[in-house]
């Protein structure tokens, strides 16, 4: 058995590949549109060596009202080599930390869909450093 793909569903299929590629740094691999069943599939990846798993964002065409949200999706994780250097590239596009990597090793942040996202340190933790040290979480992650 192999792990394939998780799927989250958007209502902004543009506003999702801006912060899943865009910011995040995911490459878009496949895509299909289909007008029969009146949606698009994206499947997006790392592209790094050795790792296959993928994230298919669903986008269906017709779906007007916010999907809902609760925690009991998870997240998805994704290991970064600089935690702070890309919480510091999230904040810059407009991405809210909502748990900020005060422990030097891990954050949350959420998608434009409120998909939370973990973010983890590669290797062992940073030393804790400022701003994130005392800045405080928002919201749920």
């Amino acid at each position: 058995m192999r792990f394939l793909h998780s799927m989250i569903r958007v209502r902004d299929l543009d506003g999702a590949l801006d912060f899943f590629c865009t910011q995040l740094g995911l490459k878009e691999v496949r895509r299909r549109d289909s007008e029969r069943g009146r949606f698009t599939l994206v499947f997006l990846e790392t592209g790094a060596d050795g790792d296959a798993a993928q994230i298919e964002l669903t986008y269906n065409w017709d779906q007007d009202e916010p999907y809902t949200v609760g925690r009991n999706f998870g997240h998805l994780a994704f290991e970064v080599d600089d935690i702070y250097a890309t919480c510091a590239k999230l904040q810059e596009a407009g991405t809210t930390i909502v748990r900020p990597p005060r422990d030097g090793r891990m954050a949350f942040v959420r998608s434009p869909d409120q998909i939370s996202v973990e973010l983890l340190q590669k290797g062992d933790a940073k030393e804790p450093a400022e701003p994130w040290a005392s800045m405080p979480s928002v919201g749920e992650w």
